[in-house]
C-alpha cells in the first residue's frame, strides 16, 4: 500500500533528512497520482478505508456529531508526507485549514495544481518538515510514511513538536509480518499492483514498536484498527493488523 513520502530523519533533524532515492522514487509517480487506474491505484482504493477511520477518530476525540459535514471547521491540520494531496483535499472539505508537506517537489506541484482545479485553498510545502517554520496544529496526519524514514523515533518527535497540547495524531503503516512480506512486497509489487521498490519490508514497524515510540514522545494511542483484505470485502477496517494498521494518538493537554 503506497504513500509518497520520502521524508526521513537522521542524526541532525535539520540537515540531510531526506533520502534522495525515496524522493526520486515517489516524485516519479507524481504525474498520474490522481489517476485511480495509474501507479497509485492501490492508494485510491485504500483512501476511503483510512478516511472512515479518521472520521471516527475525529468524532471520538472532539465529540463532534458524525452527521456534521464540516467537523474540522476552525481547526488546523498538518499532513506530513502528503504526496499529491489525496488526504489533504478531503480534510479541507471537512473544514480544516490544511498544510501539506512532502519531500518531492514533483508531488507538491501536482498537489497544488489539483487543489487549484478543485477550488481548494491548501498550503503546500516541499522539503524538510523542520525547515518549513511551521507552528503547531490541532491534528497531524502521516499515512504510509514512517516506513520510509531513516529514524522513526526522531520522525515521531518532529510530528509531536507540531501537535498542539490535546491534539490528535493519525498514522498508518504496514506491519512487519510474514503476511505483509508475501502480499505487500512480493505479490503486490511483482504483479504490478504497487510500483517496484516502494516497500522495504525490514523498515516496517509492528504495532507494539510504533506504540512504544509514541509513548516515548509523550503520546497515548487512543484507537487502532487493522486494514485487511478479503476477496468479498476488498480493503476494509479489521481487527487483524497483519497487513497494515491505522491508529490515532493523543497529546497531553497543557
Amino acid at each position: 500500500m503506497t504513500k509518497a513520502s520520502a521524508l526521513t530523519t537522521g542524526n541532525n533533524a535539520k540537515d540531510n533528512t531526506i533520502k534522495a532515492d525515496e524522493a526520486a522514487h515517489f516524485g516519479a509517480l507524481a504525474a498520474d497520482w490522481w489517476d485511480p487506474t495509474g501507479s497509485s491505484a492501490m492508494l485510491h482504493r485504500l483512501n476511503p478505508v483510512r478516511l472512515r477511520f479518521i472520521r471516527n477518530a475525529i468524532d471520538a476525540h472532539y465529540g463532534t456529531d458524525p452527521a456534521l459535514r464540516r467537523p474540522l471547521a476552525g481547526r488546523g491540520l498538518l499532513d506530513v508526507g502528503c504526496g499529491a494531496g489525496l488526504l489533504c483535499e478531503p480534510m479541507a472539505r471537512l473544514g480544516a485549514a490544511v498544510t501539506g508537506v512532502d519531500a518531492a517537489p514533483e508531488n507538491i506541484a501536482a498537489a497544488k495544481a489539483h487543489a487549484a482545479a478543485s477550488g481548494l485553498d491548501i498550503d503546500y510545502r516541499a522539503g524538510e518538515l523542520s525547515a518549513q517554520g511551521l507552528g503547531q496544529f490541532d491534528i497531524v496526519t502521516s499515512l504510509e510514511v514512517i516506513e520510509h524514514v531513516a529514524d522513526p523515533a526522531e520522525f515521531i518527535m518532529q510530528l509531536t513538536e507540531h501537535l498542539r497540547p490535546g491534539g490528535l495524531l493519525l498514522m498508518s503503516t504496514p506491519n512487519r509480518t510474514a503476511a505483509s512480506k508475501l502480499f505487500l512486497v512480493e505479490a503486490a509489487e511483482r504483479l504490478g499492483q504497487i510500483p517496484r521498490g516502494t516497500h522495504h519490508w525490514d523498515q516496517f514497524l509492528t504495532p507494539s514498536e510504533l506504540e512504544q515510540l509514541l509513548m516515548k514522545a509523550g503520546l497515548r494511542v487512543a484507537m487502532m484498527q487493522g486494514i485487511g483484505f478479503t476477496p468479498s470485502k476488498g480493503l476494509h477496517l479489521s481487527e487483524n493488523t497483519a497487513l497494515n494498521y491505522i491508529l490515532s494518538a493523543t497529546a497531553k493537554t497543557a
